[in-house]
Order: C-alpha cells, then structure tokens, then sequence
C-alpha cells in the first residue's frame, strides 16, 4: 500500500505545474486510464462473447423450454452448447473482476489517517476545492450542496448521469436488436401458413423468449444510475476513479459494439 501511495505522489508531484492543487486527482484519472488500457483485451473479447451470445439466444430458448422441467439437464445441455460455440459465461464479467482490487486499492488508500504505520499525505489533496479522502456527506456539512466541495460532486453527478444516459442508449439499442434478450421473443410462426387451414407455408418463427429475462430487460438499462449512490458514499478519489472508468467503459462499449 505505501509504495502505490508513494507513486501516486510522486505522480501527482510531475503534475503539479500543469494541474496545481488537484495534480494528485489528475494522477487518479491517468491511473484509471493506465488500468483501463490492461483491461481492454478482455473488454474486446467480453465483446466477441457477448455477441455470440446474442446468436446463441434462440438455442438457449429451445433448451430452456425442452429442460425447464430438468435442471441438472439443463445446465448440462447449456454447458456443452457454450462449450461446441467457444462461448465463455463469464466472459461479460471479467472486466469488472480485474478493476475491482484497483477501486478497493483506492478506498483504502483514501479511506485511513495512515498507510505504512506513517501519515497519510494523500490526504492532503484536493480536487479544486473538495478533499480527496472526503465523502458527499462532508461536502454538505461544510458549505452545503453550493459550497465548493459541493460544486465538484455536483459536477461529478451531473458528469453520471450524461454518462448513464448514453449508456441507457446503447442498452436499449442492444436489447432492440436481439429481442431474445429483452423477454419479447413469441417463438410463434407468423406469415400466410397460420389460420384455419394450417397451411404448409412460408411462415417466419422468431426466437423464443428466454424465461425470466422480461424482468431483466426493465432494469438493466437503468442500472448505470446506481453509480449516483456509488459516487455519493465512498470517498471522493473512489468516486473520481469510479466516474472516468465509467465514461470510459461506455465509450468503449460504444466503439466495440458499433
């Protein structure tokens, strides 16, 4: 812990003539962006996986609706069609493992008096006017919400939730596009063989909705928001880590899934 807290000074020490004060919180920004740029490999193939995925949903609905009854059989057959696609589960989710000891990294370096057994000089640094180790709470007890350390977390908010509105965007695009996804999925045949005759003919079948994600589709394209409550609770380096990974991450998202 003290020899990242000794680079992030010295960091924020190579900044200071073109940053002033807040050198050590444009270190935190290079920092998340040194962490972003190791994990854009896996967000590339998270990527790849996801939109084969995308192409997996009709299979993954048929197996649903054959074993829905059999869950060992289920997961089984879900397990083996993963397997013959080169389809990792956990493909999606690895980015955010490997930030999480990078954010925790943050929190506690911003969350205690001293690091090392000596005292915590990153404490002493600012963005603009609001202390790096303090928390949204402090910020209203000393000036309010318009005081200065109000101003930067309102500042950061309003950065959020332009943020999580693209965000918002590019999910509902996503969801649109691969309606199994989104619950909306009939799996019924429609087209001119329908009706009383039952026809042989031309129908088109849409994939059928995978169980349970109908719930799901209401809620994921808001849960970028939630980072409102992350930035409001953990301290304001966190926070500012917190907000650049977001807005990169989205920017990514939207080149690698354009």
């Amino acid at each position: 812990m003290s020899v990242f807290a000794g680079l992030v000074e010295r960091l924020a020490d190579l900044l200071q003539p073109l940053f002033g004060l807040s050198a050590a919180a444009a270190a935190i920004v290079l920092f998340t962006a040194f962490v972003r740029l190791l994990v854009h490999p896996l967000s590339r193939a998270a990527a790849r996986g996801q939109k084969a995925k995308a192409r997996l949903q009709p299979k993954i609905a048929e197996l649903r609706r054959r074993y829905g009854r059999n869950p060992e059989k289920l997961q089984r057959a879900l397990l083996d069609l993963h397997t013959r696609e080169k389809v990792s589960p956990l493909a999606g989710i690895l980015p955010s493992l490997f930030q999480l000891p990078a954010f925790f990294l943050l929190f506690y370096l911003f969350s205690n008096t001293t690091i090392g057994g000596r005292p915590n000089e990153l404490l002493g640094h600012d963005l603009f006017t609001a202390p790096l180790g303090g928390r949204w709470a402090d910020a209203l007890g000393d000036g309010g919400p318009l005081g200065g350390a109000g101003l930067v977390y309102a500042g950061l908010f309003a950065v959020v939730v332009a943020v999580a509105t693209f965000s918002y965007r590019l999910t509902k695009r996503s969801m649109a596009a691969n309606p199994a996804l989104t619950g909306t999925g009939s799996g019924a045949g429609s087209g001119s063989g329908g009706g009383r005759g039952g026809g042989k003919g031309g129908g088109v079948t849409e994939p059928a909705a995978v169980p349970g994600t109908g719930a799901v589709a209401k809620v994921l394209p808001f849960l970028s928001f939630f980072t409102l409550v992350t930035v409001a609770v953990v301290p304001l380096a966190t926070a500012l880590y917190v907000v650049t990974s977001m807005a990169w991450g989205v920017v990514e998202r939207a080149a690698l899934h354009r």
